[in-house]
């Protein structure tokens, strides 16, 4: 059972849920008010969705051997555009004003995606370079965009993505588990995710097999931007407002964090959504647990660090190796004893 790669992630969440709940020992409740559920657990789910999102993308990425650290540059770009638009707009308010600016951002996402996948996938340049690129310039383009200043709007239909709820559950909860179970539906029950995990063992012999390994590759470069870009949009409904400078900052890393967490190796080739939403879960009651026990919320980040490590650790398989063997001479001692 403790095989399961499954298994640590999940006794993690656990761990950080009875803490929380020893801290305050009404964090799990939920309650029905004005039609909607209201709670810390609920916010959890509803903090989760940009990291879920971001983290989707990102784990068909690293399962082909890839990185995109361009994400919380482009989900900053998506913002950008969709703010400035509806700000711009004679009727800011308006329905049809939110559709088309958030609309006009996520055509700009894919075409980012698809310089992305243009200089992985054809140009053969290492992911990390070629991502980082978009990285740096993205903010750039960002900031451009909205001319350097804090953009704010005034649009309920843009504000309902992420403060907005459908059926007693935040909309962008919603939107999260939607692109995450529509992406699970068309890797798990479709040829698409074995095509993408044999892309990731080995690309030059799926080559030879007659797998199109650079189309698979720039697809998910294009649905990474795709989901980048929506993350940002929930970001931005959030407050209203977009600060090109700092939103989406290190959520690549965030992503990332999820994507290792469920299990997915780096190394590319098998890959786990049910990990990746369980590591999105544990990230995001993470940064709810340090304030609740009383540490100050800038040791966030090195609280993710320790976690890096620890998984690291447990992914390595000279760590693991080591630690089995100690465990066995240990059972070996008491036993003779």
């Amino acid at each position: 059972m403790l095989a399961h790669p499954l298994v640590w992630p999940v006794l993690a969440l656990v761990v950080l849920l009875v803490v929380n709940v020893v801290a305050n020992p009404s964090f799990l409740e939920v309650r029905l008010q004005d039609g909607h559920l209201f709670g810390s657990l609920v916010d959890i789910v509803r903090n989760s969705a940009p990291i879920l999102l971001v983290a989707t993308g990102m784990t068909l990425v690293i399962a082909t051997r890839g990185i995109d650290l361009s994400v919380g540059a482009i989900a900053a770009i998506a913002a950008a555009i969709a703010c400035t638009q509806i700000f711009d707009s004679a009727a800011q308010g308006g329905v049809g004003t939110a559709v088309l600016a958030c609309t006009t951002a996520l055509a700009v996402c894919v075409a980012l995606g698809l310089w992305n996948g243009f200089l992985v996938s054809v140009l053969g340049i290492q992911p990390i370079i070629a991502t980082l690129v978009l990285m740096v310039a993205g903010r750039g383009l960002a900031m451009l965009v909205t001319d350097g200043q804090i953009t704010t709007v005034t649009n309920d239909t843009f504000s309902a993505l992420a403060s907005g709820f459908f059926l007693t559950l935040p909309i962008a909860f919603i939107i999260a588990v939607g692109v995450y179970a529509l992406t699970a539906l068309l890797t798990r029950r479709s040829a698409l995710g074995m095509l993408i995990e044999a892309v990731g063992i080995n690309p030059e012999a799926s080559r030879l097999a007659g797998v199109r390994a650079r189309t698979i590759i720039w697809t998910v470069y294009v649905f990474s931007g795709l989901c980048a870009g929506v993350a940002g949009l929930v970001v931005a409904a959030n407050t209203n407002s977009v600060n090109a400078n700092s939103l989406g900052l290190w959520i690549e890393l965030d992503a990332i964090l999820a994507v290792v967490i469920g299990g997915t190796s780096l190394a590319g080739g098998r890959f786990s959504l049910t990990g990746t939403l369980v590591g999105a879960l544990f990230i995001a009651t993470l940064a709810r647990t340090i304030p609740n026990i009383g540490i100050p919320v800038e040791a966030n980040y090195l609280f993710k660090a320790l976690v890096v490590v620890l998984v690291c650790l447990l992914q390595s398989p000279r760590a693991r190796a080591a630690l089995r063997s100690r465990l066995t001479v240990r059972s070996s001692k008491g036993a003779t004893a």
